[in-house]
Order: structure tokens, then C-alpha cells, then sequence
């Protein structure tokens, strides 16, 4: 970043949304690293208090404990905020599968009511977590902004309404957003358990434990794995960039690599046996697939280098080796 972008970080405040949650709490981390005023909302539903007790030491930290599906709540929380990045949702294929009305109720109603508590506070910029579940059954690679299909999931319904929201508040109220659709987020903090945790904590839990891992399907299914800190830089990007042409858009966030479940489990299974040479052993079990999954998932992300001027640094694999040792360091 530029000098003008590091000076706009400092002097601005900042909204983060589901601050509690994994990206939540690592973006609120990086913002009052970079300068910012931050506030932080969360209702703990998914989110733990764990991973907010070191910011909550820092002067410029505030927290409220609240829930976006009470519009008094975002009202509060946007008070004299600059920009918001927008968090907070349930999610989760499976638990929208089971759950499909508290994950409207979270992701669509919440949703709307954080639009309509930054358009009346006044924000310069609302910047969005959207999600590659929207790509649905388009089976074009790689996945490209402009070309969606069906959703395949009440989940991926409810982050493609709020594209749809996104853009009718620009055209309607003139409210400047930003949309990233992330691409299977991994890395520092993410929570490996509960029912519907991501397959790379479940994963590294389970080797660590010496436990089979199951995979869902034969593990030909890919996915493009996306180390947090990726996350981080386009986040900060979409507040920082002063290009006109680069708002009221949705991006892939992304590395732009396809990954197996078989070849993760692989590399997860040689990282760790750096730690503990009993986990090469382990073998891995196969399950049933899981409805709602997309086969395939490869993001092009030529539109945020574009644009926004975005450049991933970690790959899967040295994504990887930092979550692994993350998570030897910290829950073994």
C-alpha cells in the first residue's frame, strides 16, 4: 500500500461484522495493526469470545455484543463509522440444508438491515462477505465474476440476494459497496469443531488426535483454498482503492489454484508428521457426499488484480504449512 492508503487506515474507523468469527477477529486484528478505529459486533452464535480477548486490551477497540437481526444493534454499532466489512452470517451448506429459515433470517434479513443501518449512518463504503456458493451448477473453469448458475443450496441463495441488495442500494440510495466472494477461507483461528466446521480444522483436529479423517465423496472433488491473509489483503484493498471503476462490484477472493480433498489430506498428513511422525500412518476413510456441494470450485481472480490491484501471497501450500503450525502451536 501507498502512503495515502496507510494515512486513510489510521484515520478511519471501522465496523467489522461477526467479530468473534474467524475472518471476523483476524480482520479487526490487521485493521488496529494498520491504525484503524475499530468496532467490533457479534452475538456469539458462531463467534467465541477467545478469539477477541487480545483485541479488547487495545485502546482502539470497542465491542458490542449484538445481533444483526436487530436493526437498533446495527443502528448502534454503525454510529460514526467510516467503513464497514460486513462478516456476520450463518454459514455452512449443510446447516442451511438443515436450517433453512434461520439462515435467511441471519443472512438476508441481517443483511438488509446492516444496508439499511449504513446507508442511514452514512458510510463511505460497505464491503461485503459474498461466497463462491453463488457459481451454483455453472460448470465453467475457471469461475468467472459475470457468470454465475443455479444455486445449489439455501445458503448460496441467500449470499447471492445479498449481491442483489448490494446493487440496489448503489442504484437506489447511492451507497458505495464491495462484494468478495471468498473461496474456502482457511487458516489462524478457525474453529475445529462443531457439526459444521470447515474440512481443514476438522482435518487437522483429526490427525493430530490420530483419528481417520472422512472424506465426503471419493476426494476428487477441488476447491481453491484461500489462506486467510489472502482475505485480509483484499478486504483492505476494498476500503484503501480510490479507483472509481473498482466499487459497487463483486470479486473472486482467491489464490487461483485447484486443490483435491485427496491431495489436501495428503499435504495436511506431511505437514503435520513434521510435528509428529505417526500421522504419515494414518489412513483417511471415504463417506457419502454431501448434498448441496459443488464438484468443482476454481476461481479466476484477473478482475481483483484488475481492479483493485490485489496479489495473493500464499498458496496452498504455504498456506498451509502456517494454518498446521497454527494449530500444533495453539490447540494441540
Amino acid at each position: 500500500m501507498n502512503t495515502n492508503q496507510l494515512e486513510l487506515l489510521s484515520s478511519s474507523k471501522v465496523l467489522v461484522t461477526g467479530a468473534a468469527g474467524f475472518i471476523g477477529s483476524n480482520l479487526c486484528e490487521a485493521l488496529l495493526e494498520s491504525g484503524s478505529t475499530v468496532v467490533g459486533l457479534d452475538n456469539f452464535a458462531t463467534g467465541h469470545k477467545k478469539n477477541i480477548s487480545e483485541l479488547e486490551k487495545h485502546a482502539n477497540f470497542t465491542f458490542i455484543e449484538g445481533d444483526i437481526r436487530n436493526l437498533d444493534d446495527c443502528h448502534k454499532a454503525c454510529n460514526g463509522v467510516n467503513y464497514i466489512l460486513h462478516q456476520a452470517a450463518l454459514g455452512s451448506v449443510p446447516r442451511s440444508i438443515n436450517d433453512p429459515i434461520t439462515s435467511n433470517d441471519v443472512n438476508v434479513g441481517g443483511f438488509l438491515n446492516m444496508l439499511v443501518a449504513a446507508r442511514d449512518a452514512e458510510v463511505k463504503r460497505f464491503i461485503y462477505a459474498a461466497s463462491s456458493s453463488t457459481y451454483g451448477d455453472s460448470k465453467s473453469m475457471p469461475k468467472v465474476e459475470e457468470k454465475i448458475g443455479k444455486p445449489l443450496s439455501p445458503y448460496a441463495i441467500t449470499k447471492y440476494v445479498n449481491e442483489l441488495y448490494a446493487d440496489n442500494f448503489k442504484k437506489t440510495y447511492d451507497l458505495d459497496t464491495v462484494g468478495l466472494r471468498y473461496f474456502n477461507v482457511f487458516g489462524r483461528k478457525q474453529d475445529p469443531n462443531g457439526a459444521y466446521a470447515a474440512v481443514i480444522p476438522k482435518f487437522v483436529m483429526q490427525l493430530m488426535e490420530h483419528e481417520s479423517p472422512v472424506i465426503n465423496g471419493d476426494g476428487s472433488f477441488s476447491r481453491d483454498f484461500t489462506y486467510i491473509d489472502n482475505v485480509i489483503q483484499m478486504n483492505m484493498l476494498a476500503i484503501v482503492t480510490d479507483n472509481n471503476e473498482a466499487l459497487n462490484n463483486v470479486y473472486n477472493t482467491a489464490f487461483g489454484e485447484r486443490t483435491t480433498l485427496n491431495e489436501l489430506v495428503m499435504l495436511l498428513k506431511e505437514y503435520l508428521s513434521d510435528f509428529d511422525s505417526e500421522i504419515a500412518k494414518i489412513d483417511v476413510k471415504n463417506g457419502p457426499e454431501r448434498r448441496g456441494d459443488v464438484p468443482h470450485s476454481l476461481a479466476s481472480v484477473d478482475k481483483a488484480k484488475s481492479l483493485l490491484g490485489y496479489n495473493p501471497k500464499f498458496d496452498i501450500k504455504s498456506g498451509l504449512k502456517e494454518a498446521v503450525k497454527w494449530y500444533w502451536d495453539n490447540l494441540k
